[in-house]
């Protein structure tokens, strides 16, 4: 079965951000993941993490004006802000032990070509890699459909893993949305199976309305079904918006044959 992870970002959202520790935690989570921690103190985070029983399983890097930019990985531009960030992460990282940390590519930024946007993507990749590996964290690459987020740079599964491939490190891994590849591609089973030992992170959310599984028309039993064939071992986060409030979406876990396993 999947080993399921509450995202502090999309779940909760009912109390304020510090409160949704607790609030994971009475739901039965044992893991969480959140977007962006860096507003609060990292100490702070680790206390609710531990009186709470939680592990935190991802975070992002920082990633410019999150509304407008979602990322600046790729951005020609902002290389040295990147960079900036990614030190700023390794001391959040090493104080709450995340395994792994998102790296977004963000948007396109006007007046640079795709060709340069790639080529700043792969050597910064290549600089958050060794960076984070020298605390032994991993970097996982989303791509996001451009319905949902317009000029992303990212788009398809096989975007992240060319940019993996040239890169060349060995903690760079996808990390696969299953909701924004069900917008873009589809193929959801045959991309796991194809890439399941490059996958190290997982998002789930039902289309159309992104909300919680079972909700819309993704096969959701079926794929769950296929990560455990397939032996996939890492989290599964949950990153949705509820159709109501949060509790009453996890109606879905109990009835696929599913628990918030330790």
């Amino acid at each position: 079965m999947p080993k399921l992870a509450a995202n502090l970002g999309w779940l909760f959202t009912e109390v304020p951000f510090m409160d949704r520790f607790a609030a994971a935690r009475q739901a039965g989570f044992k893991h969480v993941e959140f977007l962006l921690p860096y507003e609060y103190p990292a100490e702070e985070l680790k206390r609710l993490l531990d009186e709470n029983g939680l592990r935190v399983v991802l975070f992002i890097l920082p990633s410019g004006n999150w509304p407008k930019d979602r990322g600046i990985a790729a951005s020609p531009d902002r290389v040295g802000e990147f960079r900036a960030g990614v030190k700023i992460a390794i001391s959040y990282a090493k104080i709450l032990g995340v395994p792994r940390v998102n790296c977004m590519a963000g948007k396109m930024t006007p007046g640079f070509s795709p060709e340069q946007h790639w080529a700043t993507l792969i050597e910064n990749l290549r600089f958050a890699a060794d960076a984070l590996g020298e605390i032994g964290a991993k970097v996982v690459v989303e791509h996001v459909n451009r319905y949902t987020i317009p000029s992303f740079f990212l788009n398809r599964v096989q975007d992240v893993l060319d940019v993996i491939a040239e890169a060349e490190r060995p903690n760079l891994y996808v990390q696969y949305d299953i909701y924004h590849a069900q917008r873009t591609e589809g193929n959801l089973a045959q991309n796991l199976r194809e890439h399941i030992a490059q996958i190290d992170h997982i998002h789930v959310a039902d289309t159309p309305g992104r909300h919680q599984p079972g909700t819309g028309e993704i096969n959701y039993p079926f794929l769950f079904s296929e990560m455990d064939k397939l032996g996939y071992k890492e989290f599964v986060g949950l990153e949705y918006e509820p159709t109501a409030d949060t509790l009453s979406s996890l109606g879905w876990i109990k009835e696929y044959g599913y628990e918030l396993a330790e």
